[in-house]
C-alpha cells in the first residue's frame, strides 16, 4: 500500500530502513509503489526500448550520435557509437560492432553527460513560483516584503510533515530527471525529526536518480541534527556502490556548527555550507589557520567575499557552487564568475530554490554565460584593459557536468563520457524545430535548447526517460499528491493562496 493510501492515523514511514538501503542502491522497490506504472506494461507499449538496461552484463549501443564527451582523452565525435554494459560505459568509437546488443538510433541527437546540480533545496517543490518576486531577506529597504527567510524557512518549512517532504523530494527529482539533470545535491534543511529525514531519503531514492544527500538543519523540539548523522550513515549509506552519497551540512550561522564540522570529519564526510556576503560569512582566516578548510568542502554562492577569503578558498582547494539566476534576482550579490575563474577555480552550477526560479540546466548555463559576457563586454565598452576571457558555450557545459561531478566528489564515477565510468547520459534532440540544423554542438546545447529537447535520460546505465517519456512514473497521480501537500502547507502556515499576486 502506498504512503497516501493509508489512513491519517497510520505511520507514513513504517518501512524497513535496511530494506530501503537496497532501494537506495538498486532502486528495486520502485515497481512496488502504486503510483508507478507497471514496468512490463510500459515495455510492451514501447517495443524498441532496450530490455533490462543497467543490469549486470546487459549491453546496448547508442549508435550514430554527435558525442560531446567532455573528456579530452576521448574527444568529441561528429558521429560515434557509445557501448554500455551494465552500469558502465564500455567503449566510445566512430563505429562499434556490438554483436546482438540492442541498438538505440541516435542519429541527429547530441549524446553527452547528464547535468549535475550541486545545490538544490528539493523539499520546496510544492512551493514552486511562490517567491518569484521575492528577495533572500528583509534587509530594511523593503520592510515587510515577502522574502525567503521569513516565508519559506520561517513560515512554510516549520509546518512540513514527513509526507510533505517525501512528495516534494520525489516529484522534484523526477522533474529534474525529465530535464536531463541526472545528479543532484539535495541541500535538505527540513530535518525536523528523524522521520522527516527518512522521508527525504526515500523520496529521492524512489526517483531513480543519482544524488548527494545534504544533511543540513531543521526546526523544532524533535530535530536531531547534527547527531543523527551517525544513524543516517549507518542505515542508508553503508555502501559506496550506490546512487546516493552523504554530505554533512555545516552552516556557520548555527550555534552547533562546530559540532557538525567535527562529526563530518570524524565520519569522513564532505562538508558543505552557504556563504553569502552581508548575510552568511565564513571565518575563512580562522578556519584555514585551524586546518579546517580543504577539498572536502563545497561552498554555495561565495558572493561578497574579499580578496583574502578568495585566496584562502583557492589555496585550500574548496569547491564552488553558483546559482546564477537566484543570486541575481534575490540579492545575494553579483555571481562571482569572473573572480572564481581568475583565481584558477572551477565553479559548478546549481538551481537553489524552485520557489523563485526554474531548476532546468539550460537556464543555468545560459545565465552564467550571458551574465559573465555582459560584465566583460561592458568593461570593454568602457575602455578598460586587461579584460578576462569571455566565457564560451563549452565553458558553461563544463561547469554543468565535469565541475559538478568534482564538486560532489563523484568525478571518478560521472561527469564525462569515459569508458569505465558509470553511464549517466542524456540524448538531446538536434532535429527539433527550435534547434535544426545544428552547426555547433555546444552552441546548440547552450544557446538554443531547452528541456523539451531532452529525449532520453540514462542513470547508471538504466534508461529513465525514453523518446521523450519519463518511465515508470504516474505523474498525474503524483501531481495530485503534490497539490494536496501544497494546499496543506498554505493552510497550516496561514498564508493565502494568491495566484496573481493581488
Amino acid at each position: 500500500m502506498c504512503i497516501f493510501c493509508r489512513s491519517a492515523n497510520e505511520s507514513s514511514l513504517n518501512i524497513s530502513r535496511r530494506g530501503l538501503l537496497k532501494g537506495v542502491a538498486g532502486l528495486g522497490a520502485l515497481g512496488a509503489m502504486s503510483y508507478f506504472s507497471n514496468s512490463s506494461a510500459a515495455l510492451a507499449q514501447t517495443a524498441s526500448l532496450p530490455r533490462q538496461t543497467g543490469a549486470e552484463g546487459v549491453r546496448y549501443l547508442i549508435r550514430g550520435g554527435s558525442v560531446l564527451s567532455m573528456d579530452a582523452a576521448v574527444g568529441d565525435h561528429d558521429v560515434a557509437d557509445v557501448l554500455i554494459e551494465g552500469k558502465k560505459i564500455l567503449a566510445i568509437a566512430p563505429h562499434i560492432d556490438a554483436g546482438d546488443a540492442a541498438v538505440i538510433d541516435a542519429a541527429g541527437r547530441v549524446v553527452m553527460p547528464g547535468f549535475i546540480d550541486t545545490h538544490h533545496h528539493q523539499f520546496e517543490t510544492a512551493l514552486r513560483s511562490f517567491l518569484s518576486n521575492g528577495l533572500l531577506a528583509d534587509n530594511g529597504q523593503e520592510n515587510g516584503s515577502v522574502n525567503y527567510m521569513d516565508y519559506i524557512l520561517g513560515r512554510f518549512a516549520k509546518v512540513y510533515r514527513p509526507e510533505d517532504v517525501y512528495i516534494s523530494e520525489l516529484f522534484g527529482s523526477l522533474s529534474q530527471l525529465d530535464a536531463g539533470v541526472t545528479t543532484v545535491h539535495d541541500v535538505s534543511q527540513i530535518h525536523h525529526s528523524p522521520a522527516h529525514t527518512d522521508a527525504a531519503i526515500r523520496g529521492i531514492s524512489e526517483s531513480g536518480r543519482r544524488a548527494a544527500f545534504g544533511y543540513f538543519e531543521g526546526q523544532g523540539k524533535d530535530m536531531r541534527h547534527p547527531e543523527d548523522v551517525r544513524r543516517i550513515k549507518d542505515e542508508y549509506f553503508g555502501s559506496k556502490d550506490q546512487l546516493m552519497t552523504l554530505v554533512m551540512g555545516g552552516e556557520v550561522y548555527l550555534p552547533n556548527f562546530e559540532r557538525a564540522w567535527q562529526l563530518g570529519r570524524e565520519l569522513d564526510l564532505p562538508i558543505a555550507a552557504h556563504v553569502v556576503g552581508g548575510a552568511i560569512n565564513l571565518p575563512f582566516e580562522q578556519m584555514a589557520g585551524e586546518g579546517k578548510l580543504g577539498p572536502d568542502n563545497l561552498f554555495f554562492h561565495m558572493t561578497g567575499q574579499d580578496d583574502a577569503a578568495w585566496r584562502i578558498a583557492a589555496d585550500t582547494g574548496v569547491g564552488l557552487s553558483f546559482a546564477v539566476p537566484i543570486e541575481m534576482t534575490m540579492r545575494h550579490g553579483t555571481p562571482p564568475l569572473i573572480k572564481a575563474v581568475s583565481m584558477g577555480m572551477k565553479p559548478s552550477l546549481s538551481t537553489d530554490v524552485e520557489c523563485t526560479m526554474s531548476a532546468d540546466f539550460f537556464t543555468q548555463m545560459r545565465s552564467a554565460m550571458t551574465l559573465q559576457r555582459a560584465l566583460v563586454n561592458q568593461a570593454a565598452i568602457d575602455g578598460k584593459n586587461d579584460l578576462p576571457a569571455l566565457l564560451t558555450d563549452r565553458d558553461v557545459i563544463e561547469f554543468a557536468t565535469v565541475n559538478g561531478a568534482k564538486a560532489l566528489w563523484l568525478d571518478d564515477k560521472v561527469g564525462t563520457l569515459t569508458p569505465g565510468k558509470e553511464a549517466d547520459i542524456v540524448l538531446l534532440d538536434g532535429t527539433a524545430l527550435n534547434v535544426a540544423p545544428i552547426n555547433s554542438v555546444p552552441g546548440a546545447v547552450v544557446t538554443l535548447m531547452d528541456r523539451t529537447n531532452v529525449e532520453t535520460v540514462i542513470v547508471a546505465g538504466k534508461i529513465r526517460k525514453w523518446q521523450g517519456q519519463l518511465l515508470d512514473a504516474d505523474i498525474d497521480g503524483l501531481r495530485t499528491k503534490l497539490v494536496a501537500s501544497r494546499d496543506y502547507l498554505f493552510e497550516t502556515a496561514n498564508i493565502e493562496q494568491d495566484l496573481f499576486h493581488k
